[in-house]
């Protein structure tokens, strides 16, 4: 695969920062340069152009001949778990963070993680504050992880427990992840919980209170049209832990993640419909009157959509 212009790699980076796009020009700039304006770190940003049709590998090109500290590579288009095994497989830090197009890395997050993990000699991941935006720029909610849960809902046995924190909010040890086995292509979807179940077998998650992180719920992403494949695979990331604790087999449970991941049905209506009244909820939820316009935008995806009609009757 040719690999783009990126003149020299930072010698000895502190911090490998890993991002993959695919087709998100809109949005690509900003998300970079979060990264190349954090202070405080040695780091190199490895970007994999993900088989982007539209300018965003033109776009990592120009900024990668005036950041030598930005390695590129185009690849054809493999999903992300993919792209972000190949991206790891790169690095050359002593941590890895995530980043993802679209996101924004707030002032002082990569420092704040790289003090956070050194305090703390026995932790394999941490991660910060996230605050999630709407499609329009609205605020919707923030995730922020008790520390005193941060490592126990990820070693928990029960689906309805389990919880990890935001894919791009998070640093991690390059050493734990790759003994650990890293990215998983079995999972396309959910790669990142899947991750740092593993991950937290060799050490602790450990959190900063902090927002740190800035993330977009879109409407057409994975995480508001795929939502039962998502649930799905949690339900295998739970049994793929069991058998692998108790010492078993894990090959059949892989292989049933694999097939949730060839799944690539297109959105249907009653997924656009759920992810706008989930947007909805999140405003009405804070007092934004912007609300009803999503609950409208599901009525609109789904006509019996019963949940819009009734708060949009509610005033």
């Amino acid at each position: 695969m040719p690999v783009g212009p990126a003149a020299q790699v930072v010698s000895e980076p502190r911090v490998s920062v890993v991002m993959s796009v695919y087709n998100g020009a809109s949005s690509l700039r900003k998300s970079i340069e979060s990264i190349l304006s954090q202070e405080g770190v040695e780091l190199e940003f490895v970007v994999i152009d993900d088989g982007s049709t539209d300018c965003s590998g033109a776009i990592v090109d120009e900024l990668a001949d005036r950041d030598s500290r930005i390695r590129v590579v185009h690849q054809s288009n493999t999903g992300l778990t993919r792209a972000l095994i190949r991206g790891c497989a790169m690095a050359t830090g002593t941590y890895i963070a995530r980043q993802d197009c679209g996101d924004l890395s707030l002032p002082g997050r990569l420092l704040a993680e790289v003090q956070l993990m050194e305090a703390h000699p026995k932790a394999a991941l941490v991660s910060c504050g996230t605050r999630i935006l709407g499609p329009k720029g609205e605020s919707l909610y923030d995730v922020l992880i008790p520390e005193e849960e941060a490592t126990s809902k990820l070693l928990a046995d029960d689906p309805d427990v389990l919880r990890g924190p935001w894919h791009g909010s998070v640093l991690f040890r390059r050493d734990v992840y790759e003994r650990s086995g890293g990215y998983r292509r079995e999972f396309y979807f959910a790669q990142d919980l899947d991750l740092w179940t593993r991950l937290v077998e060799h050490g602790t998650h450990q959190v900063s209170p902090s927002i740190l992180y800035q993330a977009s719920f879109t409407l057409g992403s994975i995480s508001s049209l795929q939502r039962r494949n998502q649930l799905a695979c949690k339900r295998l990331i739970v049994e793929c832990a069991r058998l692998r604790r108790a010492g078993m087999d894990e090959a059949n449970t892989l292989a049933q993640a694999c097939a949730i991941s060839m799944d690539r049905r297109k959105s249907q209506s009653h997924d656009v419909a759920a992810a706008s009244y989930f947007v909805g909820m999140c405003l009405r939820n804070r007092g934004d009157p912007r609300s009803r316009q999503y609950f409208w935008d599901a009525l609109r995806a789904n006509p019996v959509h019963v949940k819009a009609v009734v708060r949009l009757l509610l005033r």
